[in-house]
């Protein structure tokens, strides 16, 4: 029986702007209050269930590789702090993790095995128990109180990102308090644990307020410590790794500014470091008596500098560490004896290690980077609580290595390997291989581009392909490990990775080049690398799917209108597809704040004129194009499930290609947000459903991997 896609009505609405007009036939779309809408959603999803009924073989098969390749009842490495190991474990058959705790007992870690419950453990969060059942389930904070007596545990249910805040005792589960509702991301406790810290959110979905709530008592008694009034600014807070401070970030896309509380005095008044100075970006790491600021005052691609903490204004900056040209300095995670310094360079990340001099300022010793051996991958710091410890734990992966937890003796330089992440099933990294190719884009300016594939896979033109791209917020693609992938690469797929303008990967000009009215170059980075993979022979053409979620989903779309002929199968995640409507609707959730990132079309006819040349929903063309799989979650709070569901109806409405043959569809989580479906079972079957739609497009539907 043959099977047709949801028409949903056109009720034409006009929006004016410059002189200019556009008729939005599905303007009614993006209001998800609206059962007729809800009605076309669902309506949405039980075509693309019947449309790719055939796929359900496939779908299965990938999900049972994804599951058979994970080791279900397992443990993170267990971190020392304050007299406690705290890890996380799951077990088979569980869709979220335990976060627990055991004591220390001796100078030894302790010795746990998958699957079992150590003797003495407390359990701080049972993610399924909390869950309940809710479909959706996530933690935005979870802090266990100086005393180590208590906990505070932030949750999500719905996938909207306003948390409701339980706090209770951690040996008998007593609960404490159950009335914060409705907060931000992150608590901190002040330092007698009296009190809890917490943010608000404004109807835009932008944490604004400080709040302090004294545990146990209503919150109509709780004491407003900040109001952030410039839309363009959020607010994020966090404890200091000593223990000492609340540190409180107001920031914006260019422009910031911090805040440090005594947590001794938690009555007490905030103290700003730097008043906020426009286009000066700064974070502060307290450290002691001095603290270390990352900032980018006479640097682009910033740099550390000190100051003391009894006086820690910008007149009292003083250099603390040169970066060598053409690294861009990311922060710095101080410690009693040493600084963790992040960095960029060449496209990659670094960890520099650089000694304190302790009691004397800013002195330090002589730096060096921690060694890496593989030509792509990703360094970071790892879990590192302690504020007096002399070991670094370090998280080290790329495409084709498992996730591994390293820890160093920065004393001797040696590290130890903790774990590695498992994968199960025969997993050889030598049968598979990464490079890093460089593209010329249309400008001249050499892109890189991360290439991985199978071993045995050899540029012959001859091969499928999977590009992937996101590019802006100066967010880089760094190589990660995926044991979804292998799905791909298995089955001869060469995956690749577009690090177009827009992203961070070479440094803040990159991110420059790639924002405002310098937006398109994103777009045509990710085409330039579209056709290299098939110059290079990596990829047949023909055979070349396209993926981007959110952000990248804004970058898969616009690509797609200048070069549909370059891809067979696009899959698009959540995707910002309709910028120009949002971007010009202040009254919109995080749009004001966002005017840093693309422009503000409202008072500039410029960027108004630049957004309308590329966005998504405004720019499809009656030519052929691929088969498009576009998924969203209904309660998405950062990009408005109308957009996906009013791009995909004119996309049907314009296009000339065969929508049986390249069918176009729309995939809703109605009980999920920005990130999708919460669980890990049923984050493997949503990844299987689309690698397998994408599979299919390419030619390799069958169940099988070679």
């Amino acid at each position: 029986m043959e099977i047709h896609p949801p028409a949903p009505a056109e009720r034409a609405v006009s929006y004016t702007h410059h002189a200019d007009t556009r008729i939005d036939p599905y303007a009614w779309l993006g209001d998800s209050s609206d059962p007729q809408v809800i009605a076309h959603l669902e309506a949405e999803n039980a075509y693309a269930e019947a449309a790719t009924a055939a796929l359900a073989p496939l779908r299965a098969a990938i999900f049972e590789e994804i599951k058979g390749r994970t080791q279900q009842s397992d443990l993170s490495v267990p971190v020392a702090y304050r007299g406690w190991w705290y890890y996380t474990r799951t077990t088979e058959g569980h869709q979220y993790p335990a976060h627990a705790r055991v004591p220390v007992t001796t100078g030894q870690r302790p010795v746990l095995v998958p699957g079992q419950v150590p003797e003495g453990e407390q359990v701080l969060v049972d993610g399924d128990l909390e869950a309940g059942e809710h479909p959706f389930f996530a933690l935005g904070a979870l802090e266990v109180s100086n005393d180590g007596a208590a906990v505070a545990v932030a949750v999500d249910v719905t996938g909207d990102e306003r948390f409701d805040v339980r706090i209770r005792r951690i040996e008998t589960g007593e609960q404490l308090d159950v009335e914060l509702t409705g907060v931000g991301y992150g608590l901190a406790w002040s330092g007698d644990d009296r009190f809890i810290f917490y943010t608000r959110l404004d109807e835009a979905w932008r944490p604004f307020q400080l709040w302090r709530h004294e545990v146990g008592t209503a919150t109509a008694d709780d004491v407003l410590v900040l109001e952030e009034s410039d839309e363009r600014f959020w607010m994020g807070i966090e404890t200091s790794r000593d223990d000492r401070f609340l540190v409180v970030q107001l920031a914006s896309r260019t422009t910031s500014e911090v805040h440090l509380l005594d947590l001794a005095d938690p009555v007490g008044p905030l103290r700003v470091v730097a008043p906020r100075t426009s286009g000066v970006e700064y974070e502060v790491e307290p450290a002691g008596d001095i603290v270390l600021i990352t900032h980018n005052t006479d640097r682009s691609d910033f740099e550390l500098s000190w100051a003391p903490l009894s006086d820690p204004g910008p007149a009292n900056w003083r250099p603390w560490l040169q970066p060598v040209d053409g690294e861009r300095v990311l922060g710095a995670e101080a410690f009693q004896g040493h600084v963790a310094v992040s960095l960029r360079r060449n496209g990659l990340t670094s960890v520099r290690i650089v000694p304190r001099v302790v009691g004397s300022g800013g002195e330090h010793g002589q730096p060096w980077d921690l060694p890496v051996q593989e030509e792509l991958y990703t360094i970071s710091t790892g879990a590192n609580p302690d504020w007096t410890s002399g070991v670094l734990q370090v998280v080290l992966e790329s495409f084709i290595t498992p996730r591994a937890i390293l820890e160093y003796d920065l004393a001797s330089r040696q590290a130890t390997l903790l774990k590695r992440q498992p994968v199960l099933g025969g997993f050889d990294p030598s049968h598979y291989q990464q490079h890093r190719v460089w593209v010329q884009a249309e400008d001249g300016t050499q892109v890189p581009m991360s290439v991985v594939a199978r071993a045995d896979v050899q540029p012959d033109a001859s091969a499928a392909g999977l590009l992937y791209g996101y590019g802006a917020y100066e967010i880089p693609m760094d190589p990660h490990f995926s044991v979804a992938m292998l799905s791909m690469l298995d089955r001869g797929v060469v995956f690749a990775v577009a690090h177009v303008r827009g992203g961070g990967e070479m440094g803040r000009r990159w991110y420059e080049e790639g924002r405002l009215a310098n937006k398109p170059n994103s777009f045509t980075d990710l085409i330039s690398c579209a056709r290299a993979l098939f110059d290079t022979g990596w990829v047949a053409p023909g055979r070349l799917a396209l993926e981007g979620g959110s952000a990248g989903g804004l970058l898969v779309g616009a690509a797609l209108n200048l070069a549909p002929e370059l891809f067979c199968a696009v899959h698009a995640a959540v995707p910002f597809v309709d910028a120009l409507s949002t971007i010009l609707d202040p009254s919109r959730p995080l749009t004001v704040g966002e005017w840093d990132e693309w422009g503000n079309p409202l008072e500039d006819p410029k960027i108004y004129e630049v957004m309308k040349s590329y966005t998504p929903y405004e720019n499809i063309r009656a030519v052929e194009y691929p088969a498009i799989l576009a998924t969203s979650g209904l309660n998405d709070t950062r990009v408005d499930v109308g957009e996906p569901a009013k791009w995909v109806a004119r996309l049907r409405k314009t296009v000339t290609s065969d929508q049986n043959a390249r069918p176009i569809l729309l995939r809703t989580e109605m009980v999920a947000g920005h990130g999708g479906r919460s669980g890990r079972y049923d984050a493997w079957h949503d990844a299987a459903w689309e690698l397998a739609f994408l599979l299919d497009h390419l030619g390799l539907g069958a169940t099988e991997a070679s």
